[in-house]
């Protein structure tokens, strides 16, 4: 019996080509989309399962809460030991810090690498990594000790082992190559090259109140975390509360109000590329909106190609109202009738989806680029992915075929037998099925359109800086006593307009913190004393020329001058620094800070707001003080001969520094890399649009062929009767431009509120302009009009008396 279906049911598509090909082309682009944005989805979601006991690892976070509240993904030193020591929940911790840039040499081979940390003697244990050389239980116990990813080893020893072998790391000195895996997984939350033992790193203090160390825990099985995460104040009453006493120079009844605002927290492991967003994760993390948002676009472009088939199938009755009739004198039961619609729904969604797979095997390198993915096609090949795809095929076309078949199934024998009409009644499900496309694909193109207006506002906005230009020359450190003179070296050069040292670079997020607050004038302790509050602000180390190289402007006070001895200990500050110290009525110069360790700061200077950090965040506190300038050289260009300027700074840097390779980057690129994510959902957002509305324009260009098929007598009629061309292409168009201008009303207030919503992420954002909405609509009026055109044009212009022959 499913031969005899199967074979009917190819007959009948092989019999229907246009409306096979129409359906076949619209799920197919549907599937491909819904197949790209599951594996999309999938990889989103199952970031760090790679660990075998991925359920029972958690980060500790800290959260400090003064005037504002400050997040960290990271802990002091001391808490991962101190927390495994004081609960036996706790099977094991393993902690990881970054070690900074090194320059790596083997012979003659020097690289400067940038992905390398420390990490705990058992740090593959826990994580589970995989090695193919050495052994992961004891690689990492000795000093001078490092592991490394394949791709590191093949860069430095090519085809030979790299076990035994001796590297050199000129801030660590001479290391043994003590195992190699092959490379962290692509869907973790951190990806490095190198890990380097703890005892290496010589870490001396013991403490609790600082940051630095990420720290993750291993729990024990069934171990509850919310009841373990209840007793960490506990450990910060016990050890955390006397050094920050100590630090802030109060008295410990005083520092014991900190456990309140000093919180340990436990994130799970599996949770973090999702649901943590702190300023210093090790990698920019995932969004679980985006990961909703894209889940639902993948069901709405499914759904839109099952309203093609739905509404094609019941437009084209007509064609099928004789068969159904004649089946049914012949003796088929209505069961049978509906099972053979559906078979032929299924048939033609199998073919679908072998055709989308071919789409997703083209695509994929290109979905990969535009969504900043790494998904492997072998993916789609796993049984789970194979099994899902049958389910979905049987789903889709079942849900599609479904009504239909009940549709077609109960026609009623004599009335179709003699030629009765078997659609009209059916025109507001076709409509509805019309509209809902259109909506989709309105609030699509208005979805897209808000999002690039969004990066485009973000990359155009003035940033109170100037990046354009500059060059930043990394690792001054390697210039030793020699870092003023390469500086003045490069003032000479007449393409230079300024040059300063340091490593806070806009856009780097390289900077220090601290909670400060402003100092009374009379005597008192504490700031909970001051007329002004305690907030946390960022710290920049800056030298005598930062300012004029950025074009950093001041509103109030001076810079610092080298005429002043006192600048040692002065500071200067941004406009939200002044305004969150309560000094937004006062004049702040000559004022007291007061940092972390009861140190004291005269301000000498207010910086206009600029953007240091994203304009996806709002501006914070920023200090700004004298020294610690040894990460790099800000060079401001004036050239059209970029290349030029390059090729010489290379040289003079090698003049100046033999020790390492030059390199560099410009602010602007640096900047633009800021909002990759951004970037990406906007190409993402276009790509699905444009595949929406080829959708939604390949049901119209369907259904606008039937319905002229059933009206070509009354078109003929007409044109008999003087009716011109433009009154037919009316006739024939009004009802689906009445549609789409429905569709439209619907999805204005949808559109604004989804849009409203994303908006709210940034806190810097460009409004929801009215013409977003009717330019919208124009454009799906404009794939309206161009779909259904060529079908109304050619009735329009038939001659009527083919048409009319043969009545």
């Amino acid at each position: 019996m499913l031969r005899n279906y199967v074979k009917i049911a190819l007959r009948n598509l092989w019999r229907n080509k246009v409306f096979s090909l129409i359906n076949v082309l619209g799920l197919s682009i549907g599937l491909t989309a819904c197949l790209l944005i599951a594996a999309y989805v999938q990889d989103e979601t199952h970031y760090d399962r790679f660990a075998s006991r991925a359920g029972d690892i958690y980060r500790v976070n800290l959260g400090v809460s003064t005037a504002m509240k400050s997040d960290y993904p990271m802990v002091d030193v001391a808490v991962g030991p101190g927390i495994a020591a004081a609960y036996p929940e706790i099977e094991a911790f393993t902690r990881l810090t970054h070690i900074g840039d090194n320059f790596v040499r083997y012979g003659t081979r020097q690289f400067k690498e940038q992905k390398l940390v420390g990490v705990d003697s058992n740090f593959f244990g826990v994580f589970n990594l995989p090695f193919l050389e050495g052994d992961p239980h004891t690689a990492l116990i000795q000093p001078n000790s490092l592991v490394i990813t394949r791709a590191f080893a093949d860069k430095y020893f090519g085809a030979a082992p790299a076990v035994g072998k001796t590297i050199n790391l000129d801030r660590y000195g001479a290391c043994k190559v003590t195992g190699v895996i092959d490379k962290v997984p692509d869907n973790a939350h951190f990806h490095f090259d190198a890990f380097l033992s703890w005892s290496t790193l010589h870490i001396t203090q013991n403490t609790w109140s600082n940051v630095g160390i990420y720290t993750y825990l291993l729990l024990r099985p069934h171990t509850d975390p919310a009841a373990l995460q209840a007793r960490f104040p506990q450990l910060v009453a016990k050890y955390a509360v006397p050094e920050i006493a100590r630090d802030m120079g109060v008295p410990l009844a005083e520092a014991q109000k900190a456990v309140n605002t000093f919180v340990f927290s436990l994130t799970p492991l599996t949770d973090i590329h999702l649901h943590s967003d702190t300023k210093y994760e090790l990698e920019a993390n995932g969004s679980s909106r985006y990961v909703l948002i894209f889940g639902a676009l993948a069901v709405f472009i499914l759904l839109l190609a099952c309203a093609n088939f739905t509404n094609l199938s019941t437009a084209s009755a007509a064609g099928r109202g004789k068969e159904v009739g004649i089946r049914k004198v012949m003796g088929s039961l209505k069961q049978q009738l509906v099972t053979q619609f559906i078979t032929e729904s299924v048939l033609l969604t199998a073919f679908s989806m072998a055709i989308a797979f071919g789409l997703v095997l083209l695509l994929l390198p290109y979905f990969n680029d535009v969504a900043g993915r790494h998904i492997s096609f072998l993916f789609f090949l796993h049984y789970p992915a194979l099994i899902a795809a049958v389910i979905l095929t049987l789903v889709v076309g079942s849900a599609a075929g479904i009504y239909p078949a009940f549709f077609l199934s109960s026609f009623n024998t004599i009335q179709v037998l003699k030629g009765g009409s078997t659609t009209a009644r059916r025109s507001l499900l076709r409509s509805t099925l019309v509209v809902f496309q259109f909506v989709v694909s309105i609030a699509l193109v208005v979805a897209t359109l808000v999002v690039y207006r969004q990066l485009h506002f973000m990359q155009d906005k003035r940033l109170g800086y100037d990046k354009d230009q500059v060059l930043y020359i990394q690792d001054a450190h390697l210039l030793g006593a020699n870092q003023e003179a390469f500086r003045q070296h490069l003032l000479q050069d007449k393409r230079v307009t300024d040059a300063s040292i340091s490593w806070c670079v806009p856009g780097t997020g390289a900077m220090d913190g601290t909670e400060i607050y402003p100092k009374q004038d009379v005597a008192g302790a504490g700031p909970e004393n001051n007329t002004g509050r305690e907030i946390h602000a960022n710290i920049y180390h800056i030298d005598y020329n930062y300012l004029p190289t950025l074009g950093l402007q001041l509103v109030a006070g001076r810079n610092f001058s080298r005429t002043f001895s006192t600048d040692s200990s002065g500071v200067l500050i941004n406009e939200t620094a002044v305004s969150d110290l309560g000094w937004g009525h006062t004049d702040p110069i000559g004022k007291t800070l007061v940092r972390s360790g009861r140190r004291e700061f005269k301000v000498v200077g207010v910086v206009r707001d600029f953007h240091y950090l994203s304009v996806k965040e709002k501006i914070a506190p920023l200090i700004m003080m004298l020294g610690n300038n040894n990460g790099g050289v800000i060079v401001k260009i004036n050239t059209a001969d970029v290349g030029g300027f390059l090729g010489d700074a290379k040289r003079d840097w090698a003049a100046f520094s033999p020790a390492g390779p030059f390199s560099y980057f410009f602010l602007d690129d640096r900047f633009a890399m800021l909002y990759t994510a951004e970037q990406h959902t906007g190409r993402l957002f276009t790509a699905f649009t444009i595949i929406a509305l080829l959708i939604a324009g390949l049901g119209l260009f369907g259904l606008a062929a039937y319905m002229v098929e059933q009206r070509t007598r009354e078109i003929g009629i007409r044109k008999v009767l003087g009716a011109s061309i433009a009154s037919v292409l009316l006739l024939v168009s009004k009802e689906f431009l009445a549609l789409v201008g429905l569709a439209f009303l619907i999805a204005v207030p949808l559109a604004w509120w989804g849009m409203r919503q994303w908006l709210q992420e940034f806190a810097y954002r460009v409004p929801i302009s009215w013409w977003i909405f009717p330019l919208a609509g124009a454009a799906a009026l404009f794939i309206a009009v161009l779909t259904i055109s060529w079908q109304t044009a050619r009735a329009a212009t038939a001659n009527p008396i083919d048409s009319l022959r043969a009545e």
